[in-house]
């Protein structure tokens, strides 16, 4: 979306959401140089905003403490594996994997958190270890498929065209192969 519109809908709404102020924000980092019209959008942006036409709604605050609890348990069971073997493991992937085995335990005051925090020590610790264990012995379990395998790249349609190309000679050779005459198909 463009800035135009983007002022054009706070305008038309009479309040600027946080989607919308972090896209201008966006277009602004990227944009090498604005444009007249850009400039005109954001300058009838910052009036509204000042004259109380436009308002921002507040970002609600929040927090998962669930993803705290299960990052500081990957963290140090990583930290073990790793001082006493030659593994590197992803915390990461290991934490992801937990978090989506585990219920979210969000908080919107640090009351709230160190109630979900209590709690889930009390309650979900087990099974917190429980997953993060798993998800370690997947991690740890899981081949290496295709160690040489390369990302498709971000560029122009031909090249694409290209690798694509060379994916589908390299897994099915036959795929496109002319009718043998003496074996027709």
């Amino acid at each position: 979306m463009s800035i135009e519109k983007i002022v054009e809908q706070a305008l038309q709404d009479g309040y600027l959401t946080p989607a919308m102020e972090a896209e201008v924000g966006r277009i602004c980092n990227t944009a090498s140089e604005l444009s007249i019209e850009e400039y005109m959008a954001l300058d009838r942006l910052m009036g509204a905003l000042l004259t109380g036409e436009v308002v921002v709604l507040p970002r609600k605050q929040f927090i998962n403490v669930m993803e705290e609890l299960v990052l500081s348990e990957a963290i140090a069971r990583v930290a073990e594996i790793e001082a006493t073997s030659d593994r590197t493991l992803d915390v990461g992937d290991i934490a992801a994997y937990g978090l989506n085995r585990l219920p979210p335990l969000y908080a919107t005051t640090e009351e709230g958190a160190n109630y979900q925090r209590s709690r889930a020590k009390e309650e979900l610790q087990t099974l917190i270890t429980q997953r993060v264990e798993e998800a370690i012995a997947r991690y740890l379990d899981r081949p290496d498929f295709f160690p040489e395998r390369v990302a498709l790249g971000k560029s122009s349609g031909k090249e694409v065209l290209s690798q694509v190309s060379s994916l589908l000679q390299a897994y099915a050779p036959n795929y496109e192969s002319q009718p043998n005459p003496q074996n027709p198909s």
